[in-house]
Protein backbone atom coordinates (compact mmCIF):
# COMPACT_ATOMS: atom_id res chain seq x y z
CA UNK A 1 0.00 0.00 0.00
CA UNK A 2 3.25 2.31 0.93
CA UNK A 3 4.39 1.41 -2.41
CA UNK A 4 1.32 2.25 -4.31
CA UNK A 5 0.70 5.70 -2.59
CA UNK A 6 4.41 6.61 -3.24
CA UNK A 7 3.74 5.52 -6.85
CA UNK A 8 0.88 8.19 -6.99
CA UNK A 9 2.19 10.89 -5.61
CA UNK A 10 5.24 10.52 -7.38
CA UNK A 11 3.00 10.87 -10.72
CA UNK A 12 1.10 13.56 -9.43
CA UNK A 13 -2.08 11.64 -9.28
CA UNK A 14 -3.61 11.88 -6.05
CA UNK A 15 -5.61 15.06 -7.07
CA UNK A 16 -6.77 13.34 -10.37
CA UNK A 17 -8.19 10.58 -8.32
CA UNK A 18 -9.81 12.83 -5.87
CA UNK A 19 -11.26 14.63 -8.79
CA UNK A 20 -12.49 11.33 -10.69
CA UNK A 21 -14.20 9.76 -7.55
CA UNK A 22 -15.83 13.60 -7.30
CA UNK A 23 -16.57 13.30 -11.14
CA UNK A 24 -18.49 9.41 -11.35
CA UNK A 25 -19.37 9.04 -8.01
CA UNK A 26 -20.37 11.83 -5.99
CA UNK A 27 -22.09 14.19 -8.73
CA UNK A 28 -23.78 11.40 -9.87
CA UNK A 29 -25.69 10.92 -6.50
CA UNK A 30 -25.84 13.83 -5.31
CA UNK A 31 -27.75 16.08 -8.76
CA UNK A 32 -31.00 14.99 -10.46
CA UNK A 33 -30.32 14.64 -14.14
CA UNK A 34 -31.01 18.03 -15.03
CA UNK A 35 -27.88 19.33 -13.34
CA UNK A 36 -25.80 16.58 -14.11
CA UNK A 37 -26.17 17.32 -17.67
CA UNK A 38 -25.47 20.87 -16.66
CA UNK A 39 -22.50 19.18 -15.23
CA UNK A 40 -21.56 17.97 -17.92
CA UNK A 41 -21.61 20.80 -20.28
CA UNK A 42 -19.24 22.94 -17.52
CA UNK A 43 -17.09 19.86 -18.27
CA UNK A 44 -16.73 20.52 -21.94
CA UNK A 45 -15.27 23.82 -21.48
CA UNK A 46 -12.59 21.96 -19.25
CA UNK A 47 -10.79 20.77 -22.25
CA UNK A 48 -10.37 24.16 -23.13
CA UNK A 49 -9.13 24.76 -19.51
CA UNK A 50 -6.42 22.12 -19.79
CA UNK A 51 -5.04 23.20 -23.31
CA UNK A 52 -4.55 26.55 -21.37
CA UNK A 53 -2.59 25.38 -18.77
CA UNK A 54 -0.69 23.39 -21.52
CA UNK A 55 -0.29 26.57 -23.42
CA UNK A 56 -0.18 29.40 -20.95
CA UNK A 57 0.55 28.20 -17.93
CA UNK A 58 3.69 25.50 -19.40
CA UNK A 59 4.51 27.47 -22.21
CA UNK A 60 4.15 31.04 -21.55
CA UNK A 61 1.77 31.49 -24.73
CA UNK A 62 -1.38 33.53 -24.14
CA UNK A 63 -3.98 33.07 -26.26
CA UNK A 64 -7.49 35.09 -26.45
CA UNK A 65 -8.83 32.89 -28.80
CA UNK A 66 -9.82 29.63 -27.69
CA UNK A 67 -13.02 29.59 -28.41
CA UNK A 68 -12.22 29.26 -32.29
CA UNK A 69 -11.08 25.94 -31.84
CA UNK A 70 -14.21 24.98 -29.41
CA UNK A 71 -16.21 26.03 -32.49
CA UNK A 72 -14.63 24.58 -34.54
CA UNK A 73 -14.83 20.83 -33.10
CA UNK A 74 -18.42 21.93 -32.06
CA UNK A 75 -18.80 22.85 -36.13
CA UNK A 76 -17.79 20.14 -37.27
CA UNK A 77 -19.59 17.38 -34.92
CA UNK A 78 -22.76 19.64 -35.34
CA UNK A 79 -22.86 19.25 -39.36
CA UNK A 80 -22.68 15.27 -39.09
CA UNK A 81 -25.46 16.08 -36.66
CA UNK A 82 -27.31 17.92 -38.84
CA UNK A 83 -26.85 16.31 -42.24
CA UNK A 84 -28.61 12.88 -40.21
CA UNK A 85 -31.46 15.15 -38.89
CA UNK A 86 -31.84 16.41 -42.18
CA UNK A 87 -32.96 12.95 -44.31
CA UNK A 88 -35.14 13.36 -47.35
CA UNK A 89 -38.09 11.56 -44.93
CA UNK A 90 -38.32 14.01 -42.30
CA UNK A 91 -37.51 17.31 -44.91
CA UNK A 92 -40.06 16.59 -47.66
CA UNK A 93 -41.91 19.45 -47.41
CA UNK A 94 -38.77 21.36 -47.95
CA UNK A 95 -38.06 22.50 -52.19
CA UNK A 96 -35.00 20.25 -51.67
CA UNK A 97 -35.11 17.58 -49.35
CA UNK A 98 -32.00 16.14 -48.05
CA UNK A 99 -30.23 19.39 -46.89
CA UNK A 100 -30.00 21.11 -44.03
CA UNK A 101 -33.57 23.32 -43.25
CA UNK A 102 -31.27 26.94 -43.37
CA UNK A 103 -29.76 26.03 -46.36
CA UNK A 104 -33.23 25.53 -48.40
CA UNK A 105 -34.28 28.96 -46.41
CA UNK A 106 -31.50 30.53 -48.44
CA UNK A 107 -32.35 28.96 -51.54
CA UNK A 108 -29.41 26.62 -52.30
CA UNK A 109 -30.83 23.40 -54.22
CA UNK A 110 -28.03 20.79 -53.79
CA UNK A 111 -25.84 20.13 -50.59
CA UNK A 112 -21.86 21.63 -50.65
CA UNK A 113 -19.18 19.16 -51.86
CA UNK A 114 -17.57 20.13 -48.56
CA UNK A 115 -20.57 18.95 -46.43
CA UNK A 116 -20.46 15.71 -47.85
CA UNK A 117 -17.58 14.09 -46.43
CA UNK A 118 -19.42 15.10 -43.04
CA UNK A 119 -22.38 12.62 -43.86
CA UNK A 120 -20.28 9.76 -42.17
CA UNK A 121 -19.21 9.48 -38.55
CA UNK A 122 -15.58 8.52 -38.64
CA UNK A 123 -14.79 11.60 -40.71
CA UNK A 124 -16.85 14.00 -38.72
CA UNK A 125 -14.88 12.58 -35.42
CA UNK A 126 -11.17 13.19 -37.20
CA UNK A 127 -12.21 16.73 -38.31
CA UNK A 128 -13.14 17.55 -34.82
CA UNK A 129 -9.61 17.25 -33.78
CA UNK A 130 -7.55 17.93 -37.18
CA UNK A 131 -10.05 20.91 -38.52
CA UNK A 132 -8.62 22.69 -35.15
CA UNK A 133 -5.35 21.37 -35.16
CA UNK A 134 -4.79 22.04 -38.65
CA UNK A 135 -5.89 26.18 -37.94
CA UNK A 136 -3.49 26.22 -35.50
CA UNK A 137 -0.37 24.73 -36.89
CA UNK A 138 -1.39 27.48 -39.91
CA UNK A 139 -1.84 30.38 -37.16
CA UNK A 140 1.09 29.42 -34.96
CA UNK A 141 3.67 28.31 -37.59
CA UNK A 142 3.30 31.51 -39.14
CA UNK A 143 3.50 33.60 -36.12
CA UNK A 144 6.34 31.70 -34.01
CA UNK A 145 8.51 31.16 -37.10
CA UNK A 146 8.44 35.60 -37.14
CA UNK A 147 8.64 35.24 -33.12
CA UNK A 148 5.22 37.46 -32.81
CA UNK A 149 4.22 36.41 -29.08
CA UNK A 150 3.58 38.01 -26.04
CA UNK A 151 0.40 40.66 -26.13
CA UNK A 152 0.92 40.86 -29.70
CA UNK A 153 0.06 37.37 -30.29
CA UNK A 154 -3.03 37.21 -28.18
CA UNK A 155 -4.19 40.43 -29.93
CA UNK A 156 -4.09 38.26 -33.11
CA UNK A 157 -6.18 35.35 -31.70
CA UNK A 158 -8.48 37.99 -30.64
CA UNK A 159 -8.55 38.97 -34.39
CA UNK A 160 -9.02 35.32 -35.36
CA UNK A 161 -11.91 34.90 -33.09
CA UNK A 162 -13.29 38.13 -34.36
CA UNK A 163 -13.21 36.81 -37.75
CA UNK A 164 -14.42 33.45 -37.62
CA UNK A 165 -17.75 34.69 -35.87
CA UNK A 166 -18.02 37.50 -38.97
CA UNK A 167 -17.62 34.89 -41.55
CA UNK A 168 -20.03 32.08 -39.53
CA UNK A 169 -22.58 34.83 -39.49
CA UNK A 170 -22.24 36.35 -43.04
CA UNK A 171 -22.77 32.29 -44.59
CA UNK A 172 -25.80 32.03 -43.30
CA UNK A 173 -26.71 29.39 -46.47
CA UNK A 174 -23.66 27.20 -45.37
CA UNK A 175 -23.16 27.81 -41.52
CA UNK A 176 -26.65 28.32 -40.05
CA UNK A 177 -25.72 32.19 -39.19
CA UNK A 178 -26.58 33.66 -36.24
CA UNK A 179 -28.90 31.19 -35.01
CA UNK A 180 -26.29 28.32 -35.59
CA UNK A 181 -27.12 24.69 -35.86
CA UNK A 182 -30.31 23.59 -34.40
CA UNK A 183 -32.42 21.14 -33.88
CA UNK A 184 -29.42 17.69 -33.15
CA UNK A 185 -31.48 14.96 -31.87
CA UNK A 186 -29.43 11.92 -33.28
CA UNK A 187 -26.40 10.02 -33.34
CA UNK A 188 -26.83 7.05 -35.15
CA UNK A 189 -30.21 6.74 -34.74
CA UNK A 190 -29.54 6.73 -31.26
CA UNK A 191 -31.83 9.67 -29.10
CA UNK A 192 -29.51 12.04 -26.96
CA UNK A 193 -32.32 13.39 -25.76
CA UNK A 194 -33.29 10.46 -23.28
CA UNK A 195 -32.52 10.73 -19.37
CA UNK A 196 -30.13 7.49 -20.40
CA UNK A 197 -27.83 8.85 -22.78
CA UNK A 198 -27.45 12.15 -20.80
CA UNK A 199 -25.73 10.04 -18.24
CA UNK A 200 -24.11 8.42 -20.58
CA UNK A 201 -22.66 11.86 -22.66
CA UNK A 202 -21.93 12.96 -19.40
CA UNK A 203 -19.84 9.72 -18.47
CA UNK A 204 -18.52 9.68 -22.11
CA UNK A 205 -16.76 13.17 -20.96
CA UNK A 206 -15.89 12.76 -17.77
CA UNK A 207 -13.87 9.91 -18.73
CA UNK A 208 -12.21 11.72 -21.83
CA UNK A 209 -11.54 14.76 -19.82
CA UNK A 210 -9.89 12.25 -17.07
CA UNK A 211 -7.81 10.68 -19.92
CA UNK A 212 -6.85 14.25 -21.09
CA UNK A 213 -5.63 15.18 -17.85
CA UNK A 214 -3.66 12.01 -18.03
CA UNK A 215 -2.09 12.53 -21.27
CA UNK A 216 -0.99 16.62 -20.74
CA UNK A 217 0.39 14.58 -16.83
CA UNK A 218 2.75 12.80 -18.99
CA UNK A 219 3.87 15.88 -21.30
CA UNK A 220 4.13 17.52 -18.17
CA UNK A 221 6.68 14.92 -16.72
CA UNK A 222 8.53 14.72 -20.12
CA UNK A 223 11.74 16.21 -21.06
CA UNK A 224 9.19 18.01 -23.79
CA UNK A 225 7.20 19.58 -20.21
CA UNK A 226 10.64 20.46 -18.73
CA UNK A 227 11.78 22.23 -22.35
CA UNK A 228 8.23 24.17 -22.35
CA UNK A 229 9.16 25.06 -18.48
CA UNK A 230 12.55 26.82 -19.76
CA UNK A 231 11.17 28.19 -23.11
CA UNK A 232 8.64 29.97 -21.03
CA UNK A 233 11.30 31.29 -18.34
CA UNK A 234 14.24 31.87 -20.75
CA UNK A 235 13.23 31.26 -24.00
CA UNK A 236 16.59 32.61 -25.20
CA UNK A 237 18.52 30.36 -23.71
CA UNK A 238 16.37 27.28 -24.97
CA UNK A 239 17.12 28.47 -27.86
CA UNK A 240 20.74 29.21 -27.88
CA UNK A 241 21.29 25.92 -26.40
CA UNK A 242 20.04 24.81 -30.06
CA UNK A 243 16.29 24.13 -29.73
CA UNK A 244 13.66 25.41 -32.16
CA UNK A 245 11.45 27.01 -29.65
CA UNK A 246 9.40 28.09 -32.86
CA UNK A 247 8.21 24.79 -33.47
CA UNK A 248 7.68 23.41 -29.32
CA UNK A 249 5.16 26.31 -29.12
CA UNK A 250 3.27 25.44 -32.56
CA UNK A 251 3.15 21.89 -30.88
CA UNK A 252 1.53 23.05 -27.75
CA UNK A 253 -0.20 25.12 -29.63
CA UNK A 254 -1.85 22.41 -31.73
CA UNK A 255 -2.40 20.20 -28.53
CA UNK A 256 -4.28 23.27 -27.06
CA UNK A 257 -6.29 23.61 -29.94
CA UNK A 258 -7.14 19.83 -30.23
CA UNK A 259 -8.12 19.48 -26.58
CA UNK A 260 -10.73 22.38 -27.69
CA UNK A 261 -11.98 20.96 -30.38
CA UNK A 262 -12.66 17.69 -28.78
CA UNK A 263 -14.43 19.73 -25.71
CA UNK A 264 -16.35 21.86 -28.59
CA UNK A 265 -17.89 18.63 -30.52
CA UNK A 266 -19.16 16.97 -26.80
CA UNK A 267 -20.69 20.09 -26.06
CA UNK A 268 -22.56 19.96 -28.90
CA UNK A 269 -23.64 16.13 -28.59
CA UNK A 270 -24.88 17.14 -24.58
CA UNK A 271 -27.26 20.71 -25.84
CA UNK A 272 -27.73 20.15 -29.23
CA UNK A 273 -26.77 22.84 -31.11
CA UNK A 274 -23.73 24.73 -31.59
CA UNK A 275 -24.17 28.43 -32.62
CA UNK A 276 -21.39 31.57 -33.15
CA UNK A 277 -21.68 32.41 -29.89
CA UNK A 278 -19.37 30.27 -28.48
CA UNK A 279 -16.76 31.04 -31.17
CA UNK A 280 -16.16 34.73 -30.62
CA UNK A 281 -14.44 36.99 -28.41
CA UNK A 282 -16.27 37.05 -25.06
CA UNK A 283 -16.23 33.40 -25.22
CA UNK A 284 -12.50 33.11 -25.68
CA UNK A 285 -12.01 35.73 -22.81
CA UNK A 286 -14.17 33.49 -20.30
CA UNK A 287 -12.38 30.38 -20.92
CA UNK A 288 -9.10 32.13 -19.71
CA UNK A 289 -10.65 33.23 -16.47
CA UNK A 290 -11.43 29.24 -16.09
CA UNK A 291 -7.72 28.41 -16.05
CA UNK A 292 -7.02 31.67 -13.72
CA UNK A 293 -9.65 30.94 -11.37
CA UNK A 294 -8.58 27.56 -10.87
CA UNK A 295 -4.69 28.14 -11.51
CA UNK A 296 -2.74 28.25 -14.73
CA UNK A 297 0.06 25.68 -13.69
CA UNK A 298 -2.56 23.01 -12.78
CA UNK A 299 -4.72 20.81 -15.02
CA UNK A 300 -6.98 19.78 -11.84
CA UNK A 301 -7.17 23.07 -10.35
CA UNK A 302 -8.55 24.42 -14.22
CA UNK A 303 -11.13 21.54 -14.14
CA UNK A 304 -12.25 23.21 -10.61
CA UNK A 305 -11.80 26.93 -11.51
CA UNK A 306 -14.64 26.33 -15.13
CA UNK A 307 -16.69 24.40 -12.67
CA UNK A 308 -16.59 26.69 -9.62
CA UNK A 309 -17.09 30.09 -12.56
CA UNK A 310 -20.03 27.90 -14.04
CA UNK A 311 -21.95 26.82 -11.44
CA UNK A 312 -21.33 30.59 -9.85
CA UNK A 313 -22.97 31.91 -13.49
CA UNK A 314 -25.62 29.54 -13.21
CA UNK A 315 -26.39 30.13 -9.41
CA UNK A 316 -26.34 34.30 -10.09
CA UNK A 317 -27.84 34.13 -12.71
CA UNK A 318 -30.70 31.99 -11.50
CA UNK A 319 -31.33 33.75 -7.92
CA UNK A 320 -30.18 37.28 -8.89
CA UNK A 321 -30.63 37.86 -12.38
CA UNK A 322 -30.28 41.50 -12.63
CA UNK A 323 -27.21 41.33 -10.70
CA UNK A 324 -25.59 38.34 -12.18
CA UNK A 325 -22.63 39.99 -14.44
CA UNK A 326 -21.64 42.02 -11.81
CA UNK A 327 -21.25 39.05 -8.87
CA UNK A 328 -19.31 37.31 -11.78
CA UNK A 329 -17.17 39.97 -12.21
CA UNK A 330 -16.88 40.58 -8.30
CA UNK A 331 -16.19 36.49 -8.21
CA UNK A 332 -13.38 36.98 -10.52
CA UNK A 333 -11.79 39.89 -9.31
CA UNK A 334 -11.90 38.49 -5.51
CA UNK A 335 -10.64 35.00 -6.61
CA UNK A 336 -7.60 36.39 -8.08
CA UNK A 337 -6.67 39.34 -5.68
CA UNK A 338 -7.05 36.69 -2.77
CA UNK A 339 -5.40 33.92 -4.73
CA UNK A 340 -2.82 34.87 -7.12
CA UNK A 341 -2.38 31.38 -8.02
CA UNK A 342 -6.11 30.39 -7.93
CA UNK A 343 -7.66 27.55 -6.56
CA UNK A 344 -4.97 25.18 -6.63
CA UNK A 345 -2.25 28.24 -5.49
CA UNK A 346 -4.57 27.95 -2.25
CA UNK A 347 -4.20 24.20 -1.90
CA UNK A 348 -0.66 24.17 -2.45
CA UNK A 349 0.21 27.10 0.03
CA UNK A 350 -2.94 27.15 2.83
CA UNK A 351 -4.33 23.75 2.54
CA UNK A 352 -1.48 21.16 1.83
CA UNK A 353 1.43 22.50 4.33
CA UNK A 354 -1.85 22.43 7.04
CA UNK A 355 -2.39 18.91 6.38
CA UNK A 356 1.35 17.78 6.25
CA UNK A 357 1.58 19.48 9.83
CA UNK A 358 -1.19 17.42 11.42
CA UNK A 359 0.28 14.41 9.95
CA UNK A 360 3.59 15.21 11.39
CA UNK A 361 2.22 15.67 15.21
CA UNK A 362 0.02 12.68 14.71
CA UNK A 363 3.26 10.74 13.27
CA UNK A 364 5.29 12.55 16.68
CA UNK A 365 2.63 11.53 18.97
CA UNK A 366 2.11 7.97 17.83
CA UNK A 367 6.00 7.75 18.44
CA UNK A 368 5.61 8.90 21.85
CA UNK A 369 2.90 6.96 23.06
CA UNK A 370 5.22 3.76 20.84
CA UNK A 371 8.12 4.80 23.06
CA UNK A 372 6.72 5.19 26.13
CA UNK A 373 4.79 2.12 25.86
CA UNK A 374 8.55 0.49 25.06
CA UNK A 375 10.05 1.82 28.18
CA UNK A 376 7.40 0.98 30.67
CA UNK A 377 7.60 -2.83 29.17
CA UNK A 378 11.23 -3.85 30.69
CA UNK A 379 9.89 -2.06 34.46
CA UNK A 380 7.00 -4.65 34.36
CA UNK A 381 8.88 -7.50 33.32
CA UNK A 382 11.18 -6.46 36.18
CA UNK A 383 8.45 -6.17 38.69
CA UNK A 384 7.42 -9.65 37.51
CA UNK A 385 10.63 -11.62 37.73
CA UNK A 386 10.88 -9.42 41.59
CA UNK A 387 7.94 -10.84 43.03
CA UNK A 388 8.26 -14.69 41.65
CA UNK A 389 11.87 -14.47 43.59
CA UNK A 390 10.65 -13.33 46.65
Amino acid sequence: MNKFNAWIAKRGLGSVLILAVLLIVVFPLVFDIFRLNLVGKYLTYGFVALGLVMLWGYGGVLSLGQGVFFGLGGYAMAMFLKLEASDPITTKIQSTPGIPDFMDWNQLTALPIWWQPFEYLPFALFAVVAVPTLLAFIIGYAMFKRRVGGVYFAIITQAVALILTVLIIGQQGYTGGVNGMTDLKTVLGWDTRTDSAKYLLYYLCTFLLLGSITLCLWVQKSKLGTLLLAMRDKEDRVRFSGYDVAMFKVFVFCLAAALSGIGGALFTLQVGFMSPSFVGIVPSIEMVIYAAVGGRMSLVGAVYGTLLVNFGKTYFSESLPDLWLFLMAALFIGVTMAFPDGLAGVWEKKVKPWWQRKQAERLAIRKAVAADAASDAPATQAGGVSSQSA
